[in-house]
């Protein structure tokens, strides 16, 4: 079933801004997915997506894995009042002065003298690497498939659309679009961090013709519904070298690109940003990160932010078996549960 306006698969391919008042208004319900869905392009992952996913694998040769989570750290830059902080709680001994974790029994237990650690951690799900869920950001009071923000937000979180119900773990078909060496070997739109890595300029918005240039360079096959497409700017290698410059700015994609990307239907579009978008302001106007409602409430589509691509992107790994299993947190409206993928 499609909505009033059509399918959202047949969407001009352009910067239209969409109408807040008419999106607040229905226009963009049902969606692509009929009435009653709650799981956007997670449907397009079937057992025979997950098994040809699994089938790219040569099990006669090795196998390697890669983390897609960045590390938290006690700092680790964020927007707003997220934070990430962590603090050793010690049992069986009296640690050096001086020490600010907690101890929690200065003996060992017991004849065997056991002793252990532990950490304490105070954190928000919505930090570092993440997966965002279809509830995580709307237009006004409407976020996918018609559903209506007071409808279902309460205390804890969400009544609907929160990671519990995301369904089992996801095995499907991963592609990294390196835009980043696609820029390097251009020799264009590159700056470089305080120790002198190539990173996408501040704000810089992938183009379109980025994206095509970046996949035609790397011989990627052509996308299939239920894939994972992941983007690549290299700026999270300023987390640690200029943590203010990273929250401070966000190369990426922008409408023209977000309606191009969905056209293939993928469960997740990800990015090595900390937000999903381009947010220079020349190119927002007076919006305020329109990418991120069009993918998740438009499309149905997760989006991933702050994912790590420098180890596949540095292994020239740019097709390979994606596996999420969502971090089950009753009302949460992200996971930040690391996601892998798995190639030779």
């Amino acid at each position: 079933m499609v909505g009033p306006m059509g399918s959202a698969w047949d969407d001009p391919i352009d910067d239209t801004m969409y109408d807040a008042d008419e999106v607040e208004g229905g226009a963009w319900a049902p969606g692509p997915y009929g009435p009653d869905d709650r799981n956007g392009t997670y449907n397009e992952i079937t057992p025979l997506k997950s098994a040809a996913a699994l089938a790219m694998l040569d099990l006669t040769r090795p196998i390697r894995t890669f983390n897609l989570s960045e590390t938290l750290f006690n700092g680790f830059p964020a927007f707003g009042t997220r934070q990430y902080e962590q603090k050793l709680a010690v049992s069986g001994y009296l640690p050096p002065a001086p020490f600010n974790g907690e101890i929690l029994r200065d003996r060992p237990w017991g004849v065997n003298r056991m002793t252990h650690h532990e950490e304490r951690v105070q954190t928000t799900y919505n930090i570092g690497s993440k997966i965002n869920g279809l509830h995580h950001s709307g237009v006004g009071q409407m976020f996918y498939n018609g559903r209506r923000g007071p409808d279902f937000a309460r205390d804890h979180g969400t009544a609907e659309f929160d990671t519990p119900t995301w369904g089992p773990p996801i095995v499907t078909r991963g592609l990294l679009i390196d835009v980043l060496a696609y820029k390097v070997a251009e020799r264009c739109d590159v700056s470089e961090t305080p120790d002198g890595e190539a990173v996408l300029r501040d704000n810089y918005r992938i183009t379109v013709e980025d994206l095509e240039g970046a996949i035609t360079r790397q011989q990627l096959p052509a996308f299939e519904p239920g894939d994972v497409v992941l983007v690549r700017t290299g700026w999270n290698r300023l987390i640690r070298s200029d943590p203010k410059r990273y929250t401070t700015y966000s190369p990426g994609p922008f409408m023209r690109e977000v309606r191009w990307l969905a056209r293939d239907r993928p469960a997740i579009v990800g990015v090595d940003s900390w937000v999903f978008g381009c947010i220079d302001p020349a190119v927002m106007g007076r919006t305020i990160t329109p990418t991120l409602p069009l993918v998740l409430v438009r499309y149905g589509i997760r989006a991933g932010e702050g994912l790590r691509l420098e180890d596949i992107g540095e292994a020239s790994v740019d097709r390979f078996v994606f596996c999420h299993a969502p971090l089950l947190a009753e009302g949460a409206t992200s996971s930040s549960s690391p996601a892998m993928a798995i190639a030779n």
